[in-house]
């Protein structure tokens, strides 16, 4: 289970609502109301710019698995994202002889349980500077902060920034990111 606090860096927080309001997320998650109604799945179909991990989520078999009761915390890669992978590595990952390997991307993103940005900040903290958290593919991802944003590690060292954070969801909370995270094989 997570740990959670009420600790926010008003930085961090400036950072995340400008993010959310340039992605679009800010009127996704206030279209639902109070309470949040919309899955991750949903939430994540109803933004432009994370059409291609719909796509990949769909391609993938996961959209029941996202939709369920969760809670999960999911780091989105956005559309420019998946961009910067090699030329042919997102076709390649959608044919369906892959789905496999599919699968195993897109859970590295997923975290079981909700952690939104405090609850992320506060396990960085704790940690002297740095957090580790189990996916549901089973690897671990290295939480940072570095000038006020959280940055994600996959387990190759390459970095993700969190570019829109706390994106509440009914199943769990979504962060967007600027980098596709890849599990070592």
């Amino acid at each position: 289970m997570l740990k959670m606090r009420n600790r926010f860096p008003y930085g961090l927080l400036s950072v995340a609502l400008l993010g959310l309001l340039a992605t679009g997320l800010v009127q996704a998650s206030m279209d639902q109301g109070d309470a949040p109604k919309k899955n991750i799945v949903e939430t994540a179909s109803s933004v432009d710019d994370l059409s291609t991990l719909v796509t990949a989520v769909d391609a993938g078999g996961l959209v029941e698995t996202l939709s369920g009761e969760g809670p999960f915390t999911v780091f989105a890669p956005t559309n420019a994202a998946f961009d910067k992978l090699p030329d042919g590595t997102l076709t390649t990952l959608l044919e369906s002889e892959n789905k496999g390997q599919l699968q195993a991307v897109l859970t590295y993103h997923v975290v079981a349980g909700e952690a939104p940005a405090s609850a992320v900040v506060s396990m960085i903290e704790d940690g002297n500077g740095s957090a580790q958290v189990e996916t549901v593919q089973g690897q671990m991802l290295t939480l940072t902060l570095n000038g006020g944003s959280v940055m994600v590690e996959d387990a190759n060292g390459n970095s993700a920034t969190v570019t829109a954070a706390d994106v509440m969801t009914a199943n769990g909370v979504v962060h967007v990111i600027d980098s596709v995270l890849l599990p070592s094989e």
